[in-house]
């Protein structure tokens, strides 16, 4: 969504269970569900474990399903996406994806726009799981670093990158939230 702003800083979110988590996955969790990977050359050095995802498909009226991440995953995430959702987004809307995704070291996303009409109308929230002083997030040519234990909606309308020039992964969780209006619930 154009927020105006290239970034926000939503404030301090309590992730240590999510964190616990996620960190303490099997690697082959990481390799369920690749479709990401697979669709998105952007996404080739990045290890996802999907809790949510819709492709999209007949939006504004998507299918929205869980995928293998959800039971790994729900228990500790959904109430770090609830708290941020209650705090500053409308009532009424919907989670359409969720995920906790992996940079790996070395790696990057190039740069790119989400050009569907779901990233266009959904808030993509961003809180950084683990990160390191070597990775660099860009949108519109500037730099910016997140900072573990802070929630950020990011400006995916603008063009945005990642690179991570660290000796370790970065992991950060995503969602994105849709505003009750942008959503077809009547089919």
């Amino acid at each position: 969504m154009d927020i105006d702003t290239p970034i926000k800083c939503l404030g301090s979110v309590e992730i240590k269970a999510l964190q616990h988590e996620i960190l303490s996955l099997e690697e082959n969790a990481w390799h369920e569900q690749e479709y990401r990977q697979q669709e998105y050359d952007v996404h080739r050095y990045t290890e996802s474990i999907v809790m949510i995802f819709t492709d999209g498909s007949g939006w504004p009226n998507i299918e929205v399903s869980k995928q293998p991440g959800w039971d790994r995953l729900a228990d500790v995430a959904v109430p770090v996406m609830h708290h941020i959702v209650d705090e500053f987004y409308p009532a009424g809307g919907t989670i359409i994806r969720a995920m906790a995704a992996k940079l790996l070291a070395g790696g990057i996303i190039k740069p790119h726009v989400d050009t569907h009409p779901s990233f266009r109308h959904g808030h993509r929230i961003h809180v950084p799981i683990t990160t390191n002083h070597r990775v660099r997030f860009m949108i519109d040519g500037r730099p910016y670093q997140m900072e573990v234990g802070q929630a950020y909606e990011i400006n995916n309308q603008k063009r945005h990158s990642v690179m991570n020039k660290g000796d370790e992964d970065r992991v950060t969780f995503i969602f994105d939230y849709v505003p009750p209006e942008y959503i077809d619930r009547t089919h």
